[in-house]
């Protein structure tokens, strides 16, 4: 999963998983319903800062806040990137 993106400092290029298509007992969620991914995994990261290395490595799966990040969309694929910090946890 190679992307031409390098992030700088401490940002994070995550792609997030898509969301889910049905719920628990199989009723299919329209997309005007559907809840923004939570969860995604790190494609590229930056060199960290000069006190601060980057903790997160390619490849992790991250859980992040529901409106972190920015999105962006490389090569026809949608990609958020983050600072380091707006990442809660490795799942």
């Amino acid at each position: 999963m190679a992307v031409n993106i390098r992030p700088l400092a401490d940002r994070v290029l995550v792609q997030p998983a898509p969301a889910e298509e049905k719920t628990a007992s199989g009723l299919i969620i329209p997309d005007t319903a559907k809840e923004k991914p939570q969860r995604g995994t790190v494609v590229a990261v930056g060199n960290g800062k000069k006190d601060e290395p980057i903790t997160v490595k390619v490849g992790d799966v991250v859980l992040y806040g529901k409106y972190a990040g920015t999105e962006i969309t490389v090569e026809g694929k949608e990609y958020l990137i983050m600072r380091e910090s707006d990442i809660f946890a490795i799942v």
